[in-house]
């Protein structure tokens, strides 16, 4: 009789395992790896080695707390020759003496999560088992049969790999990026995103359930979507506000990437983070999709439309002075955010795979929680709105008609309606560049279309008819050059007159504070109505003069002006409404780089700010934060206060740990300036061999 065989040391090859699965960068104190790809173990017997004819090697490999086979979340599986791709497998790769290569490989539909791996060795009728163990094994972009599949390898580095980005914030009129540190390799994150969906409702009720669906990108967006708000009292992780009183945790505008966050709330024992608004909750979101494994990025749509009636029409009330008379529930996001993540949809008809719309902001609920989503781009596009999930709220974002109610001083009202002006230059960051991809096309066909007008038919809802552009009266809004914070700047009504025949009309300017939700603040600028007379074929502009002294005190951190000019054609009684956000710039920052960037090397960058105010600056602060380029975040305090044109400049060390590109970003805050953003591209050379 064979002697037991007893196994004296294991190696789980982390640090290679990790490289050929593209987890390296997570470190290599743990397993991390994709499902469906195989991966590398190594046993070392004592005694005596491995026998083929004469042992028997098999592992059990268990996630979750109650594992079972039935639930897809334990498996019992034997080293063979002849493995098969559908379920768990072990593979003798080669044996040299006592020490035994195995490979081991899931099925490319396995739940996601941390493992336990036991290995089981047996000789005649006895045996022992060996605890070698845990691993964790996420979602596999690269593996054909897996749900998240995605062919293109430059898509792939872009929404799995990298741990940097841009996202898009502005108006439609003024649109720019803020950089964002995405960071989802970082120490404690994987963790962080796993702790997430053990605490989820879902797992809390029926925690086998819940991780035996953990094998679909589809639920797992699902409760991502949910978790990341904390309006469901779920343990979630950003307490989100809007009314610009942050003064007992962090501004919305202060954040500069998700990692501080994600640490922040596991600190403080998964209690909600204060604050965030829609870009930190889908940056978040995306922090997390991306973590696991799952193709995400975040897209920005402008004039985005939050239509709680479900009507597909935003109303607004203004009096005969532009002045906005009678709140509506539903608004218009001069921006909103929300995450794309790439996945089949094997629950729907064919034609509804690819990007799939989530939102964790808590707009409204879904299934009675505040969640959104995953609703197929493609299924907005087409108006298709019975299927799963949400897919008429978000069809309104991009989709609902705006009217202006005109409240005459009689009471009598005359409507305005502006077909085109929800939905505009949805973006998302170019991949491999720091440019802006327009995406619009993904989610509508072009205005007045024959394709548009079918879609709206299909989703029942009949689209109104507008005058032809080419006659009559016309009125737009026009910006001088530069809206710089602390200082004044103009903003025209621009009358056209597209008739044979001249045209009187009288043209009221107002402006107001607003924030990036659309809820509307003090008064900034009002002019009188001015009677115009305008020649056949010709432009006149009137202009609104708006003073630094009216809107410093009245701006939010959002920095945004909304102008309303309103006209009325004395000849034909009709009335016109043209709208226009105005972002104010906030002055840049500089960041230059001293020194050869290499990695595990000593690198210098230095940072400057000047106050363009006429006012001291105080409590200012710059923080500065860049994955492979900073170990978490660095903060420098000014000792003085920054007085009026006066510059802030200062140097700061850094040791790069990766190589490649990577991004720095800083972050200023100040009393008088908040949300100052920038950042700089940095290529960090490999440590010579």
């Amino acid at each position: 009789m064979a002697e037991d065989l007893l196994l004296e040391t294991w190696d789980l090859h982390c640090d290679r395992n990790g490289r050929e699965h593209r987890t390296a960068d997570m470190g290599c104190k743990q397993l991390v790896v994709r499902r469906g790809q195989p991966f590398t173990i190594t046993l070392r017997f004592s005694g005596r080695p491995y026998e083929e004819g004469v042992d028997k090697l098999a592992f059990n490999v268990e996630t979750g707390p109650c594992p079972s086979e039935t639930s897809g979340t334990s498996s019992h599986f034997v080293m063979t020759d002849c493995p098969e791709e559908s379920c768990w497998s072990a593979v003798m790769q080669q044996q040299d003496g006592e020490v035994l290569s195995v490979s081991l490989c899931s099925p490319p539909d396995a739940r996601i999560g941390r493992y336990s791996i036991t290995l089981e060795a047996s000789t005649d009728y006895q045996g022992s088992s060996f605890q070698i163990g845990d691993f964790f094994l996420l979602f596999n972009p690269w593996h054909p049969e897996d749900t998240v599949f995605m062919r293109d390898e430059n898509e792939r580095r872009e929404y799995v790999l990298s741990q940097h980005g841009l996202i898009y914030q502005g108006t439609c009129d003024y649109i720019f990026s803020i950089p964002w540190n995405f960071g989802q390799f970082e120490d404690d994150i994987l963790a962080i995103c796993l702790n997430m969906l053990d605490i989820n409702p879902k797992h809390l009720r029926d925690q086998n359930r819940d991780c035996s669906r953990r094998n679909d990108p589809v639920y797992i967006g699902r409760v991502v979507s949910a978790m990341v708000n904390c309006n469901d009292e779920d343990q979630g992780v950003l307490f989100g506000r809007w009314d610009n009183r942050y003064d007992d945790g962090m501004s919305p505008m202060a954040w500069i990437g998700s990692v501080d966050i994600l640490k922040r709330w596991k600190k403080f024992g998964c209690q909600p983070v204060k604050y965030g608004q829609c870009w930190v909750f889908a940056a978040v979101a995306c922090t997390v999709m991306r973590c696991l494994g799952i193709p995400s990025r975040v897209v920005t749509n402008y004039n985005s439309a939050h239509d709680t009636n479900a009507n597909l029409t935003i109303d607004r009330y203004v009096n005969e002075r532009g002045e906005q008379v009678r709140q509506s529930w539903d608004k218009i996001w001069n921006f909103h955010c929300w995450v794309e993540s790439w996945m089949a949809r094997p629950d729907l008809a064919a034609g509804y795979d690819g990007w799939q719309a989530l939102d964790p902001t808590p707009q409204e609920k879904s299934e009675g929680v505040y969640c959104c989503g995953p609703a197929p781009v493609k299924a907005i596009k087409e108006g298709d709105m019975q299927l799963k999930y949400d897919i008429p709220f978000i069809f309104a974002e991009v989709n609902a008609d705006v009217v202006y109610w005109v409240v005459q001083g009689d009471g009598m009202q005359k409507q305005s309606i502006r077909s085109s002006d929800v939905g505009k230059f949805i973006s998302t960051k170019s991949v491999g560049r720091d440019s802006r991809e327009d995406i619009t096309h993904n989610y509508k066909y072009p205005e007045g279309s024959e394709e548009e007008r079918a879609v709206f038919e299909k989703a029942e809802h009949q689209k109104k008819s507008i005058g032809e552009e080419d006659e009559g009266l016309h009125l737009r809004i026009k910006v001088s050059e530069g809206a710089n914070k602390g200082r004044d700047f103009d903003v025209f009504a621009v009358v056209g007159n597209n008739t044979d025949e001249e045209r009187v009309c009288r043209v009221t300017l107002c402006a107001r504070a607003s924030s990036h939700n659309g809820t509307l603040g003090p008064q900034c600028g009002l002019t009188d109505p001015v009677d115009i007379d305008i020649e056949p074929r010709a432009e006149k502009r009137v202009p609104l003069h708006i003073l630094y002294e009216e809107y410093k005190d009245k701006l939010t951190q959002d920095n945004l002006i909304k102008v309303v000019a309103l006209l009325n054609d004395h000849q034909t009684g009709d009335i016109l409404v043209a709208v226009r956000d105005i972002y104010v710039e906030n002055p840049p920052i500089k960041i230059r780089i001293l020194g050869e960037p290499m990695q595990n090397r000593k690198l210098v960058a230095e940072i400057s700010l000047v106050n363009p105010l006429a006012v001291p600056l105080n409590g200012c602060v710059f923080v500065v934060e860049g994955t492979g380029l900073t170990d978490g975040q660095l903060v420098k305090e000014l000792e003085e206060p920054m007085e009026p044109q006066a510059e802030a400049k200062f140097r700061m060390d850094l040791m790069p740990r990766l190589s490649g590109l990577q991004k720095l970003m800083v972050d200023f805050e100040s009393d008088q300036l908040t949300g100052v953003k920038g950042y700089r591209n940095v290529i960090i050379a490999p440590q010579p061999m």
